[in-house]
């Protein structure tokens, strides 16, 4: 594998008008011209992981009447709502895109099958994930840390919107200590929650890098792709 091969990982938010549900066109255009120029610009395998909260979290429908089972499912047509976004967006801008989906959704996406991303890649498609794992219980973190590691990426790209990984929620206190470098184990001893505790093990145990960024800094998408130091590095 001579490029480099990343996945970068978004929330469905990030899709959406602030303070709004579904997709905005200025949001999608966003994403889309930082990850076409960041083609353009460097050697790159890039696939791509879009998270379903602006439509809905499974965890925070299930009930007495929803079933958490139930529930992740919607969660998951969610992203697959996001993912056909995400494709529309850059087909429109000239960048060629695949959809491979965890769930069978065959009208309109690709089964996930890791040859064919692999592959697809290599051919320097930009493929998007969706349909989480394809498992209730997990969340798109876990699906981000999976799928990095079966493609053999060799950072997986975390978009948030703060700058990286904090001792504390810096929205809640501002002078929260801020880390450049952590270390998986740190991170689930101290339970600091930027991605779940079962992603974080996940790329503990294969030795997958996740660099955790600020999304919502123009620029940083390309740059993070880039490869440059933005934020935080968690490593081994």
């Amino acid at each position: 594998m001579s490029r480099r091969r990343v996945l970068l990982k978004i929330s469905g938010e990030a899709l959406a008008p602030k303070g709004e549900k579904g997709v905005g066109e200025e949001q999608l255009a966003a994403v889309t011209n930082e990850v076409k120029a960041a083609l353009e610009s460097y050697d790159l395998d890039i696939a791509m992981v879009v998270g379903g909260g602006n439509f809905l979290r499974g965890r925070e429908v299930s009930g007495e009447r929803v079933r958490r089972v139930t529930a992740d499912h919607m969660g998951m047509l969610a992203t697959i709502i996001n993912g056909l976004a995400m494709q529309a967006s850059l087909e429109s801008a000239g960048v060629e895109t695949r959809v491979l989906s965890a769930i069978e959704v065959a009208d309109v996406a690709e089964p996930f099958i890791v040859r064919r991303a692999i592959r697809h890649m290599e051919k320097g498609r930009v493929v998007i994930f969706v349909g989480g794992t394809g498992n209730p219980f997990f969340s798109t973190d876990s699906a981000a840390a999976l799928r990095a590691n079966e493609i053999g990426a060799d950072v997986l790209l975390k978009g948030t919107n703060v700058r990286g990984v904090y001792a504390e929620d810096p929205n809640k206190n501002p002078n929260a200590e801020f880390f450049e470098k952590v270390s998986f184990d740190q991170v689930l001893r101290l339970n600091l929650k930027v991605m779940d505790a079962a992603a974080f093990a996940l790329c503990r145990d294969n030795e997958l890098r996740v660099r955790v960024f600020n999304m919502n800094e123009a620029g940083n998408i390309h740059r993070a792709l880039g490869g440059e130091e933005l934020g935080t590095l968690v490593t081994n």
